[in-house]
């Protein structure tokens, strides 16, 4: 039987986050609402899945696959749409944080009204993909300064026993004050309170990256490929 987390986008969709499905998802195949996520997933490698995959990319366009990058589902994608990069990333796992090495700086959980800084923050750094209503996936939290927001952490796909840490961004003016791991610190912290796991998703290329977050208690869990597709 294979773990939650090899097919996460498939076992969120279809289970714990099937209210941000499309209306049209079905036993076939999902899509996450448009406005809320990129994520598209078929059941399995049958021709009738492999079908529905194409149709749902088709009228939701701007989709993109995450799957084991050695598992069956790597190479089951939307027939006539062509993929317009395939990355290569790692998917990791925590049940343990690791020692702070500084107190946390002063944040606040983020609202509706935080919606535009949201965004705008997310479009300038590029954590991976943002749209207009990823905030409803949260909650997220954030640090201000001056009233404008400058760091943000937050939650995104939630599978059985597991939620994914998302969305970690700092503005380039701020970076190198430890935002980032300290917002990392705290969702991750509520999730384990929560009696679940943490995951996220890296670039595989990233090794900066990784090793920050190995530094928060993280490991490696299994490679993935993020394919995304022509529009």
């Amino acid at each position: 039987m294979s773990h939650p987390l090899d097919r996460a986008v498939w076992n969120a969709l279809t289970k714990r986050l099937s209210s941000s499905a499309t209306a049209d998802s079905d036993a076939r195949a999902v899509r996450i609402d448009p406005e809320v996520g990129v994520f598209l997933a078929a059941a399995d490698t049958s021709p009738e899945s492999r079908a529905r995959l194409t149709e749902m990319a088709r009228r939701h366009p701007g989709a993109s696959l995450i799957e084991r990058s050695d598992g069956p589902m790597r190479d089951v994608l939307p027939e006539g749409i062509a993929a317009d990069r395939r990355i290569g990333l790692v998917q990791m796992t925590s049940t343990a944080l690791s020692a702070a090495r500084a107190p946390d700086p002063v944040f606040e959980t983020l609202t509706e009204a935080d919606a535009p800084a949201m965004l705008a923050l997310a479009a300038l750094t590029k954590p991976g993909p943002f749209r207009s209503r990823t905030r409803e996936l949260g909650p997220f939290i954030g640090i201000k300064q001056d009233g404008a927001l400058v760091a943000m952490a937050g939650r995104r796909l939630r599978v059985d026993g597991f939620t994914e840490l998302s969305g970690i961004c700092t503005h380039p003016d701020h970076r190198g004050k430890g935002y980032a791991a300290a917002l990392s610190r705290v969702v991750v912290g509520e999730i384990f309170a929560s009696g679940e796991a943490a995951f996220l998703h890296a670039f595989a290329d990233h090794d900066a990256t990784i090793a920050f977050y190995r530094s928060l208690g993280f490991e490696i869990r299994a490679p993935m490929t993020y394919t995304i597709l022509a529009d």
